[in-house]
Parts: C-alpha cells; sequence; structure tokens
C-alpha cells in the first residue's frame, strides 16, 4: 500500500508540469502590462528620428520640413498596431504609412526599418505558415510603395532588392521563433526528464521501506509467538526473543528513519550511505534463525560486483527468507550465492510445504522480487523445488570489469 500511494503521487506531481509556449505579460483586470504596452509603440518613437536623419543624408538638412516631420511620425503609427491586426488588414495600413513617408520625406535605404521590424516580429510571434502568407503578400506591397515613386526607367533592382530586404527579415524572425520553440520544448523534456528520475528513484525507496517493513515485522511476529508461548515455561529462552525484538525493530527504524528523511525533503539528495549488501548475508541469516528458520549460508567468492547489483541481490534474499519464514512452514533454508563471468547466480530454497502456487501475498513478493531483477536486466525464478520445498532462482547481470564496484566478501 506505501508503495502504491508513493507511486500515485509522484506520478501525479510529474503530470504537473508547465505548458510550453510563450506567456503574455498581463496586468490588472487581465489587461497589457506596460512592458507590452512599451514594447508595442516603441519603435513609433524610435524609427521617426531615424528617418528624419536618413532624409538629411540623402537629400540634405534644407530638405526637412515640418509636413517631413509629421509624416515620419504618421507613417510610423501603424507599428505599433503590428501585434494587434492580423496581416491582411495590417499590410495595407503599413504601405500607406510607408508611401507617405516616401512620398513627403524620402529618407532613402533607411525606410525600409518600418517593413523590416514589423515583418520580422509577426513572423517571430507566427508559425510557420503565416510566415509563408505574410511573404506572399509582402511582395505586392512593396512593388506599390516603390514603383510610383522611382526615378528612373528601371525600377526592378530597387524592388528587388527592397523585396529581398523583407523576406530576409520574415526568415530571420521564423528562424528565432523556431529556436525559442526548440528551448522551450527542450526545457520541458529536462523538466519531465527531471520528473521521472524523481519519480523512480521515490518508488525505490518505496520499495525500501516496504522491504524493511516487511522482515521487520515478519520476524517479530514469529519471536512474539516464541516469547509469549515459552513466557512461563523458559523465561530465558523467551527474553532472548524479546531482545531479538528490541534488535530488529531497533535496525528498522533507523533504516526508516533515514529513507523518511529523504522523503521529508524534495530537495535533499537521497542517503550516500552504501546499503546492505550480499557481504552482509550473515547478519540477514542471523535474524532469521532468531525467527526459527535454520538458515544455511553458502556464499562464493564475489569479487568486484556493482553496488545496485549488491542491494538488489540482498533485497531480493530477504524477500525470499522472508517469504519462507510467513508461509512455507519450513524448518531450514539454503542461500546459495555464487559469480560467473557475467552474472551473480543466487538460488533460495527450503524444505517446506510446497504449494503448487504461492499464497496472494507470497505471489506479490515474488511479483516484486522478478521486477526488481528485470530491473537489472536479470531474470528470477520461483517454483516447487523437484525434492521438496520451494526455489527461488536469480540471475543478475555483473559483468566482470564494471566501472562502478565495490568489493565485498
Amino acid at each position: 500500500m506505501a508503495v502504491r500511494m508513493i507511486g500515485r503521487a509522484v506520478a501525479e506531481s510529474a503530470d504537473r508540469t508547465a505548458p510550453v509556449g510563450p506567456r503574455p505579460v498581463r496586468g490588472s483586470a487581465g489587461r497589457p502590462g506596460w512592458a507590452v504596452v512599451t514594447g508595442d509603440w516603441l519603435p513609433t518613437a524610435l524609427v521617426p528620428p531615424a528617418l528624419l536623419i536618413g532624409a538629411v543624408i540623402t537629400r540634405g538638412a534644407g530638405s526637412i520640413t515640418v509636413v517631413g516631420v509629421l509624416a515620419a511620425i504618421v507613417g510610423c503609427v501603424p507599428l505599433g498596431l503590428r501585434r494587434r491586426l492580423p496581416f491582411l488588414l495590417f499590410a495595407p495600413v503599413l504601405t500607406a504609412g510607408i508611401v507617405l513617408v516616401v512620398w513627403q520625406l524620402n529618407p532613402g535605404d533607411v525606410v525600409a526599418l518600418i517593413p523590416l521590424i514589423a515583418l520580422f516580429e509577426m513572423a517571430q510571434h507566427g508559425d510557420r505558415r503565416r510566415s509563408l502568407w505574410i511573404a506572399l503578400i509582402t511582395v505586392p506591397c512593396v512593388a506599390v510603395s516603390i514603383v510610383p515613386f522611382g526615378h528612373n526607367a528601371h525600377p526592378f533592382p530597387v524592388v528587388v532588392y527592397n523585396i529581398t530586404l523583407c523576406l530576409l527579415a520574415i526568415v530571420a524572425g521564423d528562424v528565432l521563433r523556431s529556436r525559442q520553440e526548440s528551448a522551450r520544448r527542450a526545457a520541458a523534456a529536462r523538466e519531465q526528464e527531471t520528473l521521472r528520475r524523481v519519480g523512480e528513484e521515490r518508488l525505490q525507496v518505496a520499495h525500501e521501506i516496504h522491504d524493511v517493513v516487511a522482515h521487520a515485522m515478519t520476524a517479530i511476529n514469529v519471536q512474539a509467538g516464541v516469547a509469549a508461548h515459552l513466557l512461563e515455561r523458559d523465561p530465558a529462552n523467551a527474553h532472548d526473543a524479546l531482545r531479538n525484538i528490541k534488535q530488529t525493530s531497533g535496525e528498522a527504524l533507523r533504516d526508516l528513519r533515514t529513507t523518511l528523511e529523504f522523503l521529508r525533503d524534495p530537495d535533499q539528495a537521497a542517503p550516500l550511505t552504501v546499503p546492505s549488501g550480499l557481504g552482509d548475508l550473515e547478519s540477514l541469516a542471523t535474524g532469521v534463525r532468531a525467527a526459527g528458520l535454520e538458515t544455511i549460508l553458502e556464499v562464493g567468492p564475489l569479487g568486484e560486483v556493482p553496488t545496485v547489483v549488491h542491494s538488489a541481490g540482498y533485497r531480493i534474499i530477504q524477500e525470499a527468507l522472508t517469504n519462507v519464514v510467513r508461509h512455507a512452514d519450513a524448518r531450514h533454508a539454503w542461500v546459495r550465492v555464487a559469480r560467473d563471468p557475467e552474472a551473480i547466480r543466487i538460488e533460495v530454497a527450503d524444505d517446506g510445504a510446497a504449494a503448487s502456487a504461492p499464497a496472494p501475498s507470497a505471489g506479490n513478493v515474488v511479483r516484486g522480487m522478478r521486477e526488481r531483477a528485470r530491473a537489472l536486466g536479470g531474470t528470477l525464478e520461483a517454483a516447487p523445488a523437484p525434492g521438496g520445498g520451494w526455489r527461488v532462482t536469480v540471475s543478475l547481470p555483473a559483468p566482470a570489469g564494471h566501472e562502478r564496484t565495490v568489493q565485498r566478501s
């Protein structure tokens, strides 16, 4: 139940990701904030001086008139509407402003700033299809803005030059938009990956809690029954059972405290202590023997084994022995661990009464052990042994020369 609850909470948190896409800056009552308003109208204040400078460079200072200054200001007003109007309505308004500026001021090539700013930003905040439509509509608009004011018989090169500038602005805006969208998608993917890793880490911790609690409670339950049975007839052995209960519960509480401290603080890193491994089987067997199951260990030389294989092997053996104590009615259990060039081989067998299928709770344990083995690319089989009892066989990949290893005897 604890594993399911923690897993459900992690899954729900993984779904709560921020939506991908730009968010408009809003003020109170849902109205555009000052940042948006300033961004909309800033070009209308900056471009007219540039147009006047261009006119001075092109025609001289004497060509600047009051009408020309007003034309520069009025011609740039459509720039403030570039984010508010669809392009089909915006294009003729912008074209009219450009025609007014060229007619009354003639600032030379500087007039191209007006369409370049508008086209770049509209392509940046649109999509690829919209950019293509903008490019198609731009061509006749540029021609209308230039041909009537041509000063030579061949305005075609000038038209092509200005169309090229406008198309480059559209391409630049579209490329910037694509890169921004890619960056947002990459950020969302990184966040999803982080949530996935956190979820897997916490599910692993939940499994650890389950293993610790199940093993400790089983041992405590058996030893408490022994103590109750021997309390009057054999007080000395009853006291030994109670002392075993105290020791088992203390170890379980320490493990739980370490794990829960990690779960309590989401920003805290996972515990850095080395988990129990195959080198700790003797202490595990001692606790199982205290529960009344005689446990025989046969552990061969293991050499260097990855830490995750050590931990998984220990937990599988712990679960298997706990299953024997709870369900097998066995007197003896055998644990064999051997190493070959490619894997760690584990076998846990008992001499209890073998059933054709495990009890429902035992089946859940077997499923959990199998999932733990599969997570490392290994296998686990659980079935009645030919000579009676139940046998669990495990293979955990552990090729020689693995980098992240620990040496355990």
